[in-house]
């Protein structure tokens, strides 16, 4: 079967035990990862003979999740872990993939996105903000549960017709990130994702600042411009946890042109370092 590298199909698998604050954004949490491809694959792990996970229960129909059922043999130990690894590895072995999108704030599903990315396929997490920085890391790009909440809420999510500028295509979605001291990049000054941060704060965030101007640097024609989508393109090749919604714009350009250091020509979408004459 031949592979649409325009929608690349993806297994979406759940941690039930560490994922409880994406129940209720469940819509939002499988409207993100439609940016990236097709979700062929949708499981759940969990132990489905505890009452703890009995809201999971209700919304599995809605999105054609498939549970699969794992014992906690030991109390008070994570049952899922192992089984969910177990299934993943042979998804890899013998399922059309092109790519994993782990939905988990579990550190210790590292070794098991890096393995996938040895094997060349693409990596997506979905986890909370505090998600340790390796986990983050080892995926392509990494989503936070806080930003799906602010698109339920205030609706800053960008759709695949409104991120053209963006995003040439599915595979280079944007990517969301805060500051914070587990993720990539911190900023001095700690938010809440998705917290709009005003051109002060943003110019005054040195670390971002500094992302964005060596990106700028590392691809930019002899008059200093760069082509916007490749410079974020470059951002979320090194940290993946990057996305212009943490900061509080629905778009990478939008951030761009508020944090006031860049040249931006709007009709072509390039941008320059103004520092740059």
């Amino acid at each position: 079967m031949t592979a649409d590298n325009n929608n690349p199909r993806l297994a979406v698998l759940i941690d039930a035990d560490n994922t409880f604050k994406v129940i209720d954004l469940i819509d939002e949490l499988f409207e993100e990862i439609s940016k990236f491809g097709d979700a062929s694959v949708r499981r759940i792990y969990g132990d489905w003979t505890q009452n703890q996970l009995s809201r999971w229960k209700e919304i599995l129909p809605k999105h054609a999740i498939q549970p699969i059922q794992q014992y906690a043999n030991t109390k008070g130990k994570n049952a899922t872990d192992s089984a969910l690894i177990i299934d993943a590895m042979d998804l890899l072995y013998t399922a059309p993939l092109e790519g994993f999108c782990i939905v988990s704030s579990d550190s210790d599903f590292t070794r098991l996105a890096i393995r996938f990315r040895e094997s060349g396929k693409l990596v997506y997490g979905f986890g909370e903000e505090k998600t340790p920085e390796s986990l983050q890391a080892a995926c392509n790009e990494f989503k936070y549960f806080e930003i799906l909440s602010q698109n339920k809420h205030i609706g800053i999510g960008d759709s695949v017709a409104t991120q053209a500028e963006d995003i040439p295509n599915k595979s280079k979605t944007s990517l969301k990130k805060k500051t914070t001291k587990s993720a990539p990049f911190s900023s001095e000054v700690t938010t809440i994702p998705g917290t709009k941060k005003n051109s002060r704060e943003l110019a005054m965030d040195t670390k971002l600042v500094s992302l964005i101007r060596s990106a700028i640097e590392a691809i930019s024609d002899e008059d200093g411009f760069a082509y916007m989508g490749e410079v974020k393109k470059h951002i979320v090749k090194n940290f993946s946890a990057f996305d212009s919604r943490n900061y509080g714009y629905a778009k990478f350009s939008d951030l761009i042109k508020a944090i006031g250091l860049f040249e931006v020509d709007t009709q072509n979408q390039h941008i320059k370092d103004k520092r740059k004459k």
